[in-house]
């Protein structure tokens, strides 16, 4: 629906043409720039962009205006943008052009994720761009669907090295636009306020009433335009006309209401159908003005106001006459503006509209618009519009008489609204849907999306009771779901740790031991539980064997059921770190990145990049991590949900930088106040792995311990390793053989060379003489054998340090050197450090170098880098990092010129060799 809102003068705009002059500029030379504009309505964002699109005539333009009435339909505004542009869209890369073309509804196909989407317009856009520069225009930013927000605040996220401008005008942009570069549009300077005032009251003003008039309406344009329109002089020299203090836009929409209601009752029953029909179709406007008995002509005195042009397209004066129009007809009219655009529209060729349109016009329960519209909640669905999907299921709720079928809609609108990351609806919607006669069933899925709903706002034990209730209802009725729900109850309780009922972990462990036996064939979940019952209710020895079992089955299935691999990584990472079960952590983590990088799972990826990351991390491929890290918080600004910092400060406590220790402290503080006690643990191990590399063995001792005071999954016995080498550094033998028992009961029930290597290791570092020489070369050779690179590597400093003091000087060189190289290599700049110390205090005289990804290449572009010496084209890495191809090669320049190379093929001699299983 395009607006005539551009009449007045852009005036004096200097600062905001500037900007957008530079804009323009950046484009023709090949940058990606994007800009939102923002303002209330009537300040001139409008004309701004007009006068844009003027100065753009050397590029292609592509335009779109958001409409209120489309808010709930999945993709409308995106559509209309790249309408222009879709006859390329078979020259997308096959999953990007399934993806849009199912969201775009021009083919059927499962769901595709809306970020994969956004990868296909964003390589839709950078190919349209190859021709000539490309400029995207979206006026009324704050009324697109949230599908098309996302999508665009994606793309506007992802926008680098293609000649493509992406211009935002919105009244207040929604969240999905913070963090843009942002221009505010303010009213006019006064001087320019009187000009535009005095252009259109052209008979002497009472200073005092000009006055009011320019301090009221605050320099907007449309309000100095049409306040005074529709006042004889009498009424606006002496003031009485003016309208009450109320906001700018009010006033505006108010006055645009007071000239409807001088125009003829046939022409404002056009203007309603044309406000209501967003797409301004004219032969569908035209069709529906018929079906009501409005002839042709009642849109004369519209268009003689100056409020609507009906031509090639509707065109209302500014979107508050829109506004104005639909909210001034009765129920009773729109209802009938409403069946009568239904009743125009082609059910064929758009089923969504038509159904809308429907549920607007019915005026009671009606079984076959809420059926209808239960259909087309399917079908958004299947677009990937689950937002969409959600409205119409919460409208179908509204209208179906049945009181059964209604709970049971309600249940549904319920799970798509939490889905479409709307909880306290969906929250509503369950108390609505409880208040009917749902089955057995019903109730306790209900219960189980309650209980979620709590989970996903805090993961610590408040989503305990409610999931446990869900569990138990749904046992009675689905062993399926109860055991699902019951899963959930224990990662619930996982994440609770220390902030939990003492024993709580037991206590909710043997609740569930009371579930009913999984369906047949056995599912991987079910296994899931019963290994984590017992090791809960049995404990780590008595779990082992079963639990290694279960990764077994997660290893196997994770290529075949991609989809159950990434929904339970959260609980089978932890599981498999508690085993020291490297071969798992990695081969989950690589499926899990690759499966969501291939269907485009945005909102499952970052969770996989960061348990990659932390693969990487032990595996000493540090800058390999950083890049996972970078690009999953960079995911993470678009889609808004909450961040994963495990990996994050994982890597500085293993750089060992002093200034993390206070970003841990602060994380514990942050952790208390959403009950997540195992993260507080987390904060603990963390604070004592940073001690130990800067050598306070005190410190790290006391942060040891704090971290013990609860039994962490996947947790616990890292801290024990740091606990035993800070004791003994420390002279406190007690907490170092305490500590030593406990890892050996866990390293052992392992039986991995990472475990039995660490538990070699800590038995050195408490013995001496011949026992401890042994002992440290057991570690050495079973950490070689496995992916833990960095306690390898702190085996040799440690055993470095013990040949040191047992005067062994050239076998502790040996060590130490090899400690040094390794840690300074990684990026583990404060066990380096310690290393270079030993080694100088050895007699070594090793020239110190300093760490970090070669020349300086930045994370994304060591990325990059790493997958193009795989072999990786420019498409196929931008298909994996969600970058356009244009941006990739952007990037290589870079690299090229930072490493002195000029091919690929250079590459592999150029880039150290530290990370053979990429990205």
């Amino acid at each position: 629906m395009g607006t005539l809102s551009g009449r007045a003068p852009l005036l004096n705009r200097e600062r905001e043409r500037a900007e957008l002059d530079g804009l323009l500029g950046d484009v023709r030379s090949g940058r990606g720039r994007v800009l939102v504009l923002r303002g209330e309505a009537g300040v001139g964002k409008s004309a701004l962009l007009r006068h844009t699109v003027g100065r753009a005539t050397d590029m292609r333009v592509v335009r779109t205006v958001g409409a209120e009435s489309e808010m709930e339909l999945a993709f409308a505004g995106l559509h209309l943008l790249l309408t222009p542009l879709l006859d390329r869209i078979e020259k997308l890369p096959g999953p990007q052009r399934d993806a849009l073309a199912v969201a775009f509804g021009l083919h059927t196909g499962d769901a595709p994720d809306r970020f994969m989407i956004g990868l296909a317009v964003l390589t839709l856009l950078a190919e349209a761009a190859e021709e000539r520069a490309l400029l995207c225009v979206i006026d009324d930013a704050q009324w697109l669907d949230q599908s098309s927000a996302q999508v665009l605040a994606f793309v506007a996220r992802r926008l680098l090295a293609e000649p493509v401008g992406l211009i935002f005008a919105a009244r207040e942009p929604g969240e999905q636009f913070h963090g843009l570069v942002d221009l505010e549009v303010r009213g006019l300077a006064e001087q320019d306020a009187q000009a535009l005032l005095r252009s259109v009251v052209r008979f002497p003003l009472d200073e005092r009433i000009r006055a009011r008039i320019l301090a009221e309406t605050n320099g907007n344009p449309l309000a100095l335009l049409e306040l005074p329109r529709g006042m004889s002089p009498a009424q606006l020299a002496g003031g009485f006309g003016l309208v009450e203090a109320q906001a700018v836009p009010a006033r505006v929409e108010e006055g645009f209401r007071r000239r409807l209601a001088a125009l003829p009752a046939e022409t404002r029953s056009l203007m309603l159908i044309a406000a209501a029909e967003p797409t301004g179709d004219p032969v569908l406007i035209w069709r529906a003005a018929g079906r009501l008995g409005v002839p042709a002509s009642a849109v004369e005195p519209a268009q003689a106001d100056g409020l609507l042009e009906l031509g090639a397209w509707a065109r209302f004066r500014h979107p508050l006459v829109r506004s104005a129009v639909y909210s001034a007809a009765s129920l009773s009219e729109r209802r009938a503006a409403h069946g009568a655009l239904a009743a125009a529209t082609d059910p064929a060729s758009a089923p969504d509209r038509r159904a809308w349109h429907r549920a607007h016009a019915a005026l009671e329960s009606d079984e076959s618009v809420a059926g209808e519209l239960e259909q087309l909640a399917d079908r958004a669905q299947v677009r990937g519009g689950i937002a969409a999907a959600a409205a119409f299921l919460r409208r179908a709720t509204e209208l179906t008489p049945d009181p059964a079928r209604r709970g049971a809609r309600a249940l549904a609108a319920a799970q798509a609204t939490f889905g479409a990351g709307a909880p306290d609806m969906a929250l509503e919607l369950l108390t609505s849907a409880e208040m009917g006669p749902l089955t057995e069933f019903q109730r306790g899925r209900a219960a189980w999306l309650r209980a979620q709903v709590v989970f996903a706002r805090r993961r610590g034990g408040e989503a305990l009771p409610p999931l446990l209730e869900a569990a138990d209802r749904l046992a009675r009725v689905d062993a399926g779901q109860a055991r699902e729900a019951y899963v959930d109850a224990i990662g619930s309780a996982v994440f609770a740790g220390r902030l939990g009922e003492p024993g709580l972990l037991r206590t909710v462990a043997e609740a569930a031991r009371t579930a009913p036996a999984g369906p047949q064939p056995a599912r991987p979940v079910d296994a899931l539980l019963d290994g984590l019952v017992a090791r809960f209710a049995e404990g780590f020895g008595e779990s082992a064997p079963r639990l290694k079992r279960v990764l077994l089955t997660f290893r196997q299935e994770a290529q075949r059921n991609p989809d159950d691999n990434m929904r339970r990584l959260w609980l089978t990472h932890l599981v498999a770190a508690d085993l020291w079960d490297d071969q798992t952590l990695h081969e989950l983590a690589a499926y899990a990145v690759q499966a969501a990088r291939e269907i485009g799972a945005l909102s499952f990826l970052p969770q996989a990049l960061t348990y990659r990351a932390a693969v990487h991390i032990y595996a000493g491929q540090f800058d390999a991590a950083a890049a996972l890290v970078e690009e999953s918080d960079a995911i993470l600004k678009v889609t808004g949900h909450a961040y994963y910092g495990f990996a994050s400060s994982l890597l500085l406590g293993w750089r060992g930088d002093a200034e993390a220790l206070a970003q841990f402290e602060a994380a514990a503080e942050w952790s208390s106040t959403w009950g997540e006690g195992r993260a507080i643990s987390g904060c603990f191990f963390m604070s004592a792995l940073a001690y130990n590399a800067i050598g306070k063995y005190q410190d790290a001792l006391a942060q040891a311990e704090r971290a013990c005071e609860h039994d962490d999954l996947g947790l616990t016995g890292y801290v024990l390793v740091e606990l035993v080498e800070a004791a003994a550094y420390s002279n406190t033998p007690e907490a170092a053989t305490t500590a030593l028992r406990r890892l050996e009961e866990r390293t052992t029930a392992s039986g991995t060379d990472w475990a039995l290597g660490v538990l070699a290791r800590s038995k050195a570092l408490l013995s001496g003489g011949q026992a401890a020489d042994l002992l440290y070369r057991e570690a050495i050779e079973r950490l070689q054998r496995s992916r833990a690179a960095v306690y390898l590597a702190r085996t040799h400093l440690v055993y470095g340090e013990w040949l040191r003091r047992e005067n062994r000087r050239l076998d502790a060189r040996e060590h130490l050197r090899t400690a040094y190289e390794m840690l300074q290599g990684f990026g583990a700049q404060a066990f380096a450090d310690r290393a270079h110390r030993e080694l100088l205090a050895a007699g070594d005289t090793v020239r110190k170098r300093t760490a970090g990804t070669p020349d300086g290449l930045t994370p994304q572009e060591g990325q990059i880098a790493r997958l193009a010496r795989k072999g990786l084209s420019n498409p196929e890495i931008g298909a994996q990092l969600f970058l356009s191809p244009r941006t990739v090669e952007y990037h290589l320049s870079k690299v090229f010129t930072k490493l002195a190379i000029t091919s690929r093929n250079q590459l592999a001699q150029a880039l150290p060799v530290q990370d053979h299983d990429g990205a």
